[in-house]
């Protein structure tokens, strides 16, 4: 799904109604309609919960009071606070405040005596409606509606915070906000997502992200090709046939070769072939270092393994190289997946420098197989095959000659500007990961959670990426990777409602793959 800036998003909203027929009060009824919605589904024993919903004078006020009056209607005694007096307000958002005080009654705040007077309320609050300020907003947040943010961060702790379209005080098009901002739970956006809420630091403020359509035809900004930065989400994989014909085999689906893994690290080696099995590859093969072999057989009987040349240290020699054991390996296979586990081992460096440099099949390029080119990235762009790198922030920096911080700081430009110098797709890691393509789309993922912020979760990935890649090939690898980082992080959220997020391992993701493939194709109608 395309993000949008705010200039777009009022342009669609005008050519709905203009040209669609769709009257900007019925979008502004779907709107707080489709928030009610979620926060009733939320809470069931909504007659039970205190609900404060705050307003501004615009339109995002507009949808809070319609947000209220459904929530009333399901049983809630929302408190309705109005920051502006009732004369400021007009258009739409005027109409649904004379609705709203048609049923109840309105409390104004336009003095710092009036803001002290809720403050208690705040602080007891269950559920905080937020709609003060909208995606219009041209600066920082200023005056009473600043230090009503301030209050809700401050006081509403034990409330559920609900940011209608955006949270009040951050931009809609630049990934920073220069004041203070509302520290959502969650936030129901209208239309498309906004592109200032998908890149830290603001979208830790955004909490959880759902879209909500409000009644504009996706063909107004579908497709625009000058619309580069998407958000993943279901709708971006329906090109890719993931309904099994049933007559089908095991050739059908690809064969992943996973070189990964040296002694101490078998580990790695194990949780990357699982990847790519359960992300649906025909046949998967994992090549290790032959002292550590039978670990990796032992993992998951349907992995087949491959022995490669061993150093001294129990990693991956260069013998292998020179030997054409390697050209052997790449035969019969459809994508290769090389990294995690290898070690920096000198001898073994030298063998991936050369391996990526002669693979011609789709090669996927994480962990030890990044830190190889260390210094040296430039090389990468002597390859005969199809590559996509999956680098943690601290490897971006290793490869760019730069700091973790640095990467960090500028995430979308570091990944867009290394898939054009490297043409290679980039899979940069981390909170909100990034899947850039060489011709300028990028691709930000918003599933996964804290736990998986644990050793080998990463393995997973690269096993899967390979496995998606040995089923689907490379022609529109951007969406296969981007269902692999997608999946991924479900997933994980999956099995950290199972095991909660302290207690997560790699392998519980493992065994949640086959739930996240059921929610992903039901969300595409395949269930």
């Amino acid at each position: 799904m395309k993000a949008l800036t705010a200039a777009r998003m009022r342009e669609i909203d005008r050519l709905t109604t203009e040209r669609h027929g769709v009257a900007s009060l019925d979008l502004m009824e779907n709107a707080g309609r489709g928030v009610a919605d979620y926060i009733a589904g939320r809470h069931p024993d909504l007659d039970r919960r205190r609900v404060i919903v705050l307003c501004g004078k615009g339109n995002n006020g507009g949808d809070g009071f319609v947000v209220a009056r459904y929530l009333a209607a399901r049983g809630a005694r929302p408190s309705v606070h109005l920051f502006a007096s009732p004369e400021e307000v007009t258009g739409d958002a005027a109409a649904n405040l004379d609705r709203w005080r048609e049923r109840d009654s309105l409390n104004v705040v336009t003095t710092a005596e009036a803001l002290e007077a809720i403050r208690p309320e705040l602080a007891a609050a269950d559920i905080v409606v937020d709609a003060l300020l909208g995606t219009g907003l041209s600066g920082p947040a200023r005056g009473l509606v600043a230090q009503a943010i301030d209050d809700v961060n401050r006081l509403a702790t034990r409330a559920e915070i609900v940011a209608v379209d955006i949270p009040s005080g951050m931009p809609s098009d630049v990934f920073e906000s220069t004041g203070t901002t509302i520290r959502a739970d969650a936030t129901i956006t209208f239309t498309a997502p906004k592109i200032g809420q998908l890149l830290p630091p603001n979208a830790e403020r955004v909490g959880r992200l759902i879209v909500h359509e409000i009644g504009s035809p996706r063909e107004l900004w579908e497709g625009d090709e000058s619309l580069k930065l998407h958000w993943l989400e279901p709708g971006e994989f329906r090109s890719l046939p993931l309904r099994r014909a049933a007559n089908t085999h095991k050739g059908t689906y690809g064969h992943a070769l996973i070189v990964a893994g040296s002694y101490g690290k078998s580990g790695a080696a194990a949780l990357a072939g699982m990847g790519a099995l359960r992300s649906g590859a025909g046949l998967v093969t994992v090549s290790t270092p032959a002292p550590v072999l039978a670990i990796v057989a032992q993992s998951m009987p349907e992995l087949m393994t491959e022995a490669l040349d061993a150093t001294e240290k129990g990693t991956v020699a260069f013998r292998a190289i020179e030997s054409g054991h390697w050209r052997e390996l790449l035969e019969g296979k459809t994508a290769v997946a090389m990294g995690p586990g290898l070690t920096t081992h000198p001898d073994t460096a030298r063998f991936v420098r050369a391996a990526v440099a002669d693979c011609p099949l789709p090669l996927i390029l994480d962990a030890d197989g990044l830190n190889a080119f260390a210094g040296a990235a430039a090389e990468m762009k002597n390859r005969r095959g199809p590559l996509a790198v999956t680098p943690h922030p601290g490897e971006m920096a290793r490869l760019l000659g730069g700091t973790t911080a640095q990467v960090q700081a500028r995430r979308l430009e570091a990944a867009l500007e290394t898939a054009r110098a490297w043409n290679a797709f980039v899979v940069l890691k981390g909170f909100r990961t990034i899947v850039a393509a060489p011709d300028g789309r990028a691709f930000v993922n918003s599933t996964g959670n804290p736990g998986m912020a644990t050793g080998g979760t990463g393995d997973v990935l690269t096993g899967m990426l390979a496995g998606l890649t040995g089923w689907f090939g490379a022609t529109n690898w951007e969406t296969v990777l981007g269902l692999g980082v997608y999946l991924h992080g479900l997933a994980g959220d999956m099995a950290a409602e199972r095991r909660g997020e302290i207690s997560l391992v790699a392998t519980d993701l493992v065994r949640a793959l086959p739930r996240a493939f059921r929610h992903t194709l039901g969300a595409l109608g395949h269930a």
